[in-house]
C-alpha cells in the first residue's frame, strides 16, 4: 500500500465559512465638496458702493465689516429724524404731565401719545437704514467672490460678495428614488479623492432632502471630520461609497450538505481554531 506500518489515514474534511443571511451592499455615487455655509452678502438698502474691505480669498472674522455704501443721505435722514423725535418727545411729555395734573384733555393726551409712537418708529427706521449701509461677516470664513467694484450703484438685496464659512465642509451627493426609499438601511459613508490615493474618509450623515429635484434625485449632505488633513476644498469632486446593512442580520446560512440528523435534532460539525471538530445542534427557520 505504500503506507508505513501503523500509520492512521486521516479523512479529508471540507470546511466552509458561515455567512450572514442578507449580504451587506455598497453603492457608489459621484459627489462634490460644498462649503458648510455659503452666503450671498447684500445690503438691505440701495446706494453707491463706497468700499469693499476684503479681497477674494481673504479670511474674515465674524462681525467684521465687509463692504459699505456711501451713507451721506442716510446719515442726514437719521439726523433729521432724531431732531424731530426729540422735539415731539419733549412736547408729548409736557402734555402727559399736564394730563396727570388734570390740566389737559384726554384728546390731547391721546394725540401726544400716538404722535410719540409714530415719531419713535420713524426714528428707529432711519437708524436701522443707516446701520444697513454696512455689510458685516455673518461667520468666520473667507470671501469667495467680489461681484461689484466700488462706485457701482447697487440695489437693496443685490448680492455684492459671496462668502463661505471656515468650518469643515460637506459633501453633497444625489441619489435616485430607489435608494431614497431604503435610507433607513444606510450604515456608513466613505469618500475617496484622487489626491489621496488608497485612503477613504469616513463621513457623517447630516441631512437628506425630503423632496426630489428637477432630475428626480434626492440630495444627501455628508459631513467631513473636522480633523481631516489635508482638508478637501469646496468644489472638489469625489466618489462616495454608501454601505447598507442587511435587512435581517439575525439569521445565518450554511450549505445544506453540512447538515445531518442526530436523533431529533439537525446538527453541523464546527471546525475550531485548534483544528478539531465539534458537533452542534442548529435550528432551522423558514
Amino acid at each position: 500500500s505504500g503506507r508505513p506500518e501503523g500509520a492512521v489515514r486521516l479523512p479529508i474534511v471540507r470546511i466552509d465559512t458561515v455567512g450572514v443571511y442578507g449580504t451587506p451592499r455598497t453603492v457608489q455615487f459621484p459627489g462634490c465638496v460644498r462649503a458648510a455655509q455659503e452666503v450671498n452678502a447684500a445690503f438691505k438698502v440701495g446706494g453707491t458702493l463706497r468700499t469693499i474691505f476684503a479681497e477674494e480669498g481673504e479670511f474674515v472674522r465674524r462681525g467684521a465689516p465687509l463692504a459699505a455704501l456711501d451713507a451721506r443721505d442716510y446719515r442726514l435722514q437719521a439726523e433729521a429724524a432724531e431732531a424731530e423725535y426729540k422735539r415731539v418727545k419733549a412736547e408729548a411729555e409736557r402734555v402727559m404731565a399736564l394730563y396727570a395734573d388734570g390740566a389737559a384733555t384726554p384728546d390731547a393726551y391721546d394725540k401726544a401719545r400716538y404722535g410719540l409712537q409714530q415719531i419713535t418708529a420713524k426714528y428707529e427706521n432711519s437708524r436701522n437704514q443707516l446701520a444697513d449701509t454696512e455689510i458685516r461677516m455673518p461667520f468666520d470664513g473667507y470671501v469667495q467672490k467680489r461681484l461689484f467694484d466700488p462706485s457701482t450703484v447697487v440695489g437693496a438685496g443685490m448680492p455684492v460678495l459671496t462668502v463661505v464659512s471656515a468650518e469643515a465642509p460637506e459633501i453633497e451627493i444625489n441619489i435616485p428614488g430607489s435608494e431614497y426609499v431604503r435610507r433607513s438601511e444606510f450604515d456608513g459613508f466613505e469618500a475617496a479623492f484622487d489626491f489621496w490615493p488608497g485612503k477613504r474618509i469616513p463621513l457623517r450623515l447630516r441631512s437628506i432632502s425630503p423632496k426630489a429635484n428637477a432630475n428626480q434625485l434626492y440630495t444627501v449632505r455628508l459631513g467631513i471630520p473636522a480633523g481631516t488633513d489635508p482638508m478637501p476644498a469646496p468644489g472638489m469632486n469625489t466618489m462616495v461609497s454608501v454601505s447598507y446593512r442587511p435587512a435581517d442580520t439575525g439569521r445565518t446560512s450554511v450549505p445544506a450538505t453540512a447538515l445531518f440528523r442526530e436523533g431529533d435534532a439537525s446538527c453541523v460539525w464546527v471546525f475550531a481554531a485548534d483544528s478539531t471538530v465539534h458537533r452542534r445542534a442548529v435550528g432551522c427557520k423558514d
